[in-house]
């Protein structure tokens, strides 16, 4: 059995969401103590649960220590098995956080996995929909990943209801440096559910000017629509690059668009080729396809406890080099 200290680095769920993932993948059983130790509430919440008996549902797994506030779980996975699921977070738990702690696992399924997800899509701490398919799929594409993920419904904190059917296919991964793509027209989506039709508008015309100040195009379409749960966001995106914010009661749409801008705007002008959320996930993909490298502008401490946790379960070693204000992580 691998002991895993859950509090090493940014000791989040991250770092729970990713052993579960390599042990489905290399039959490890594990057990995790000190699971989000130094956070305000220590253990394990909701949607981590969620995603945890998804994870042992797919992976058919032996699993204890899934109660809200656990702070140790251990987890022996049988097999990967396809085959059609259906999970409700129940809450408005991030659904792209839910799908994290199962996709690097799925390649090596025995047959296709078909998910329908419901839940939060456009939640704090957490990936947007839209990022996850603008931004996360097309990076794990060009590393020979094979899923498709489509949006039914958008749903925010703290309702939920959101709904995401997800297909993947079991794929051989292969490696890939990733370099800066040639500057394109910033692409988004800037959406409301239950709100006036200008608060979308709002939030993609302020992003547009904070874009354009900067020194960048944009192309970002509008949605206004009904929903179960009453929100509002944005998401921009170009090549691995990606930024987004999300309204609240109170927050100016115009202040919500600009925040988008301003995520995206120092990733552009840092010149690497992925983005500091995406670094972070590209982790056990690449350790799992080999030879795979890219740049930058950060290391988050994110990145860094993804790293740590993927070495191991796998025998390899990631590589770390600061060039020309940049980092290069590589893996071999």
């Amino acid at each position: 059995m691998l002991e895993i200290d859950g509090s090493y680095g940014e000791g989040g769920g991250q770092l729970v969401r990713t052993a579960v993932a390599l042990s489905a993948v290399t039959g490890k059983e594990i057990r995790v103590t000190n699971i989000r130790k130094n956070r305000p509430n220590p253990g394990l919440k909701q949607q981590h649960l969620k995603a945890l008996e998804a994870a042992a549902r797919i992976f058919k797994a032996q699993i204890s220590g899934l109660f809200p506030g656990s702070t140790e779980l251990s987890f022996a996975p049988v097999e990967i098995e396809g085959g059609k699921y259906d999970i409700d977070i129940g809450t408005a738990g991030s659904i792209t956080l839910l799908l994290q702690c199962i996709m690097p696992a799925l390649p090596f399924a025995k047959e296709e996995v078909e998910l329908t997800v419901k839940g939060g899509t456009d939640v704090a701490w957490s990936p947007t929909i839209d990022y996850l398919q603008h931004v996360t799929l097309r990076a794990l594409e060009r590393l020979g990943y094979s899923a498709s993920v489509t949006l039914k419904e958008h749903g925010y904190y703290p309702k939920g209801g959101g709904k995401v059917s997800a297909y993947f296919k079991p794929c051989r991964l292969q490696g890939f440096h990733f370099l800066k793509e040639e500057e394109e027209k910033i692409k988004g989506i800037s959406h409301a559910s239950n709100l006036p039709t200008h608060v979308p508008l709002r939030q993609a015309e302020a992003a547009s000017i904070r874009l354009m100040e900067a020194g960048y195009q944009s192309q970002i379409e509008t949605q206004s629509f009904e929903a179960f749960s009453t929100g509002s966001g944005i998401t921009l995106w170009t090549g691995y690059i990606g930024g987004s914010a999300l309204g609240k009661r109170g927050l100016p749409a115009e202040r919500v668009g600009k925040s988008a801008a301003d995520e995206i705007i120092p990733e552009l002008r840092a010149g690497a080729s992925v983005d500091t959320h995406l670094a972070d996930q590209l982790i056990p993909y690449m350790a799992l396809a080999g030879d795979s490298s890219y740049t930058v502008r950060e290391l988050s401490l994110h990145t860094a406890t993804n790293i740590w946790i993927t070495e191991q379960f796998l025998d390899v070693k990631f590589k770390i080099e600061e060039k020309e204000g940049l980092f290069e992580i590589s893996v071999s």
